[in-house]
């Protein structure tokens, strides 16, 4: 907003700076002041000092040097054939030129200017006087509607508050009669059942008790039915995708080893003068060598497979050296069992790559290389090893456990058998505890003492080891007992039920899972015969050592006979 006042315009100084002062008032009309005479702007003296004003006093120095406007008329210099002198600046002198006044007209516009701005500036207040008043009114307004709509809330709040505490008041009555209404339906039921509140409220609880006992045995015998089917049909698919993932396989070994000779003439030289060859050779390996009417064979017989694997090796560079004398036969029986030790060594850490098993102890390799001339049921042992390690790697990976431990304690659960009848002890002690021993952990070794049951089975790792050991050995093929042995476990379960009063004939059927037994129809009773299948199973429970089970089957034939004529 411009002043209202009027203002003068100052005379554009030196440096080109434009100041303004405020303008006398117009005269009034009848202004008894008359005009001073416009001052004239003299000729500068020649020292560069300012030039006097008509009265003869000079001009007011100023800050801001001035030039005259361009309306202002200057005298030339007093001697036009001297150079004009330069303009005073701020640098050179600091008295500007004196101000000339404002002609008439222009005082007049100046003061039209200053009366126009002041109405504006006027007109500007108003509109803005006027605003503020109608924002003053809206602030009102919406103050008075909010107070008015507290005061709305206020009063349903207090409606509310009293609806509420009504409601409370008859709850309470409602309460207090429905009290007394139950201590009189109380006395009556008392005096009508002959039984006191606590006499009927134990009879209650007895009876929902054993309502709910009754509800929570049949839900556990249902969850455990249900457990028992899934778990079976999960047993089932986890051994099946295991063992169709592994294929192995199985060739039955026995404890005599057939050594081919070039012609029947050997025989004689391998028994030697008096016998002296075939007794070196007996004694330094500790094998029977068995000379029969087999042509051009010579049979090696013994249960240490390593020692019958040593005699096997000497005996055989003999008869391609030909020179048999017990002298040679000992230099060559060490030559023999070293090249055996270096091959025991070689094929521990070939079961131990196969299985991907690494780390072990020295002494467990080599312990593992003597499992490859042992064997369990005609299974090899070692081959027996690696095939468990792959399936209990395989079953722990379906399961979620730790495969690397449950693969590692199948390598060497059975490794106790290589040094078991040298120490003394269950093999799963045994072998717990050489591998305690070469610094296994305790995992392992549990698992290992545990797979026969020897120990509890605190791990889901142990119980794996056992299922995979179970596996490998119930494979087709994998395991079966000698004719000599077959036939004497036949013949001990024949013998076992024969012991027994009333017996007649026993068979044993279905490769020894069955027994039938025949009794004496006169000495035996129906009670006597469901007696004797008992006995007789308890009987070959504590005498023979078997897998899986034998049904006990006793009959006893009666007969009615009659003659019709």
């Amino acid at each position: 907003m411009k002043p209202a006042g009027p203002f003068r315009a100052w005379r554009r100084g030196g440096k080109g700076v434009a100041t303004e002062r405020p303008l006398d008032p117009a005269p009034a009309h009848g202004d008894e002041r008359s005009e001073a005479p416009e001052p004239t702007v003299g000729p500068e003296t020649h020292d560069g000092g300012p030039a006097a004003s008509p009265a003869g006093i000079p001009a007011p120095a100023s800050p801001v040097a001035t030039q005259a406007p361009a309306s202002v008329r200057t005298d030339p210099p007093a001697n036009p054939a001297a150079p004009a002198a330069p303009l005073p600046s701020a640098a050179t002198s600091p008295s500007p030129a004196p101000p000339v006044a404002p002609s008439p007209i222009a005082r007049q516009a100046a003061s039209a200017e200053s009366f126009a701005a002041a109405e504006q500036g006027l007109a500007d207040a108003r509109e803005d006087l006027r605003v503020r008043r109608e924002e003053v009114v809206r602030l009102e307004e919406r103050a008075l509607h909010e107070a008015r709509a507290q005061e709305i809330a206020r009063e349903d709040i207090e409606r509310r508050s009293q609806a509420i505490a009504d409601r409370e008041r008859n709850l309470e009555h409602q309460t207090a009669e429905l009290k007394r209404a139950k201590q009189v339906q109380r006395r009556e039921l008392e005096r009508l059942s002959s039984l006191s509140a606590l006499e009927a409220k134990q009879m209650l609880l007895a009876d929902v008790e054993h309502e709910a006992r009754h509800q929570a045995g049949l839900r556990v015998m249902e969850v455990e039915a249900e457990a028992k089917r899934d778990a079976d049909r999960r047993a089932r698919s986890i051994l099946a995708v295991a063992s169709q993932r592994l294929a192995a396989r199985h060739a039955s070994e026995t404890t005599t080893r057939l050594v081919e000779l070039p012609s029947d003439e050997m025989k004689g030289r391998i028994i030697g003068r008096e016998g002296r060859n075939i007794r070196a050779i007996e004694k330094l390996t500790g094998v029977d060598v068995i000379i029969d009417e087999t042509p051009s064979a010579v049979t090696l017989s013994s249960f240490d497979g390593v020692r019958r694997e040593i005699a096997r090796l000497t005996l055989e560079r003999l008869i391609a050296d030909g020179r048999i004398h017990p002298a040679q036969i000992e230099e060559t029986y060490e030559i023999a069992r070293r090249e055996i030790d270096e091959k025991i060594g070689e094929e521990g850490e070939r079961a131990a790559l196969d299985a991907h098993v690494d780390g072990l102890h020295a002494d467990l390799l080599e312990t593992l290389g003597r499992l490859r001339y042992r064997t369990s049921y005609g299974q090899n042992v070692l081959d027996h090893l690696v095939e468990c390690s792959h399936l209990a790697a395989m079953i722990a990976e379906e399961l979620g456990a730790s495969v690397p431990t449950a693969r590692r304690a199948a390598l060497l659960h059975d490794i106790g058998k290589a040094v078991s009848h040298e120490a003394g002890g269950a093999h799963a002690e045994v072998g717990a505890r050489l591998a305690r021993r070469c610094g296994e952990s305790e995992a392992i070794a549990h698992a290992i003492e545990a797979h026969h049951n020897e120990v509890e089975p605190r791990t889901v790792e142990a119980v794996i080891v056992q299922t995979a050991d179970a596996v490998s050995g119930a494979r087709p093929g994998a395991r079966g007992d000698a004719l000599e042995q077959y036939v004497a476990r036949l013949h001990d379960l024949e013998q076992i039920a024969e012991r027994h009063y009333g017996v007649e004939r026993v068979f044993a059927m279905r490769a020894g899972r069955e027994v039938r037994v025949i009794v004496d129809p006169g000495k035996v009773d129906d009670e006597s015969a469901a007696l004797i299948s008992k006995e007789v199973a308890a009987a070959i429970e504590r005498e023979i050592d078997y897998p899986g089970q034998i049904r006990i089957t006793v009959i006893r034939e009666s007969r009615a006979t009659a003659i019709a004529t």
